[in-house]
Parts: C-alpha cells; structure tokens; sequence
C-alpha cells in the first residue's frame, strides 16, 4: 500500500469567522481526531487537499507534514470530507489518525472481472454492491477487491462469502448478502395485428353481400304499393256511390 503526504498547520478555533477568512485564504479547516487522539483544529492547503482526495484510491493512508511536533508524522485517513452542493469546492475535512500496528475497517471498491457466462445468453451483469466492508492493517488495505462473475448464469448471484479476498483483509459482514447477479433479457413482446387482404369473390364476414341491400329496398317499395292501393280503394268506393 503506498502512502501520500499532507502538508498542514495547526489553527485556532476563534475568532467565529476564521474558516471563512481560512477559504478566502485558498486554505480549508479540517479537524484530526482518532481512537486516542483528542480532537485537534487544522488547516490545510486548498489544491493539496483536492489532489491528495483524488488520489486517495491509491494512497489511503496519508502522514501528515507540519511544523508542529504534535502533528508531524502522524498517519490519517480522510473520514469525511464536505463539499459545497453547487460548486463542489471542499468546505471542511475530518482526518481520522489509525496505528499503523492495529487494524481499521475501511471500505474497498468492488472490481468485477471477467464476462458472466449469463451475458451469451442475453443477460445484463447487475451489481447489487459497489463496496465492501473489510478489517486489516492499515497499511494492508487493498485498491480494489477483484470479484470473478466469468461462471455467473442468468438469475444466479455471487454472495460476499464466496469472494476471494486478499491476505489478512478480513471481509465483515452479519448477513451473507449478495453483491452482483445477472439478470435476464428484458425485451418487450410486440404483438403485430394481422391483416386479411381481401380476395376478389370471397365473402367477408361481416360485410354486406352483394344484391343484399338491393332486396329489402325492392320488397319496400312494393309494400309500400300495396299500402297505397290499399288507402285507394274505399275513396273508389265513395264515387260509386
């Protein structure tokens, strides 16, 4: 595990307004604390810190550099660090000093490696965790932890006890949860409506046969004769008279 280098001071915790005026200052207060260490104001270069954050994947462990005996040499992890919501500036940083000699919890990315036997089939690789939670030395803590999914078919899941993890790293858990599964295909049916082309000749259900609509109108209007010499007759009988 390679370790970083931070360079920092010790600050005052008064007046109100100096973190404000630390900021303006292109510096960031941060505080160090730890198991045995009370709790202790810093103030740390503003782009040192932001670079130092970004690779913190690689240097976990970082030992402080100051002027003040007190601090000088001592080696932290950063706990927590917050960030304003817009600009994503570095507002503060909590340093949590570890004994090289005794071992932390930490969380490690999970790596996933290899192609899921599941994906031939068209499956899709579903991680369920990106990070786990392990105990080791401090100078043990590893990058990543490497996940193999190359056997993983479609519904099955790898669970935390079955990972590989490296030397003394010490996986902890209470429950034997999963961390990634393949999951099947998910394509939409598309159910396409047939269509019947009509044939010259033939009779389609429903429709109107031809010389059908012509029957009813002839068998009307001669019914409607009939009715007509019907009304003539007693007005025939009338003029005899």
């Amino acid at each position: 595990m390679e370790t970083g280098e931070l360079a920092c001071e010790k600050r005052a915790t008064r007046p109100k307004g100096q973190n404000n005026a630390l900021r303006r200052n292109g510096r960031v207060p941060a505080i160090l604390y730890g198991p045995t260490t009370a709790p202790m104001p810093l103030a740390i270069d503003r782009l040192e810190l932001k670079a130092r954050i970004s690779a913190a994947a690689h240097t976990r462990i970082i030992k402080l550099k100051s002027s003040t005996a007190e601090i000088d040499g001592r080696y932290v992890i950063f706990k927590d660090v917050q960030r304003a919501p817009v600009s994503g500036e570095i507002l503060h940083a909590d340093l949590y000093e570890v004994d090289l000699k005794r071992p932390i919890r930490v969380e490690v990315a999970l790596k996933f490696t290899g192609k899921a036997k599941g994906l031939a089939n068209g499956g899709i690789l579903a991680p369920l965790e990106r990070t786990a939670t392990v105990e080791c030395l401090p100078l043990e803590i590893p990058d990543s932890i490497e996940v193999d999914v190359s056997e993983v078919d479609i519904h099955e899941v790898v669970h935390v006890s079955a990972v590989k993890f490296p030397g003394n790293v010490k996986p902890i858990f209470d429950t034997d949860y999963p961390v990634v599964t393949v999951l099947p295909p998910t394509v939409e049916e598309v159910v396409v409506a047939a269509v019947v082309e009509p044939v010259e000749g033939a009779v389609v259900e429903g429709a109107p046969v031809e010389g059908a609509a012509a029957a009813p109108a002839e068998g009307a209007a001669k019914e409607g004769g009939d009715k007509d010499k019907a009304a003539k007759k007693p007005e025939a009988a009338e003029k005899k008279k």
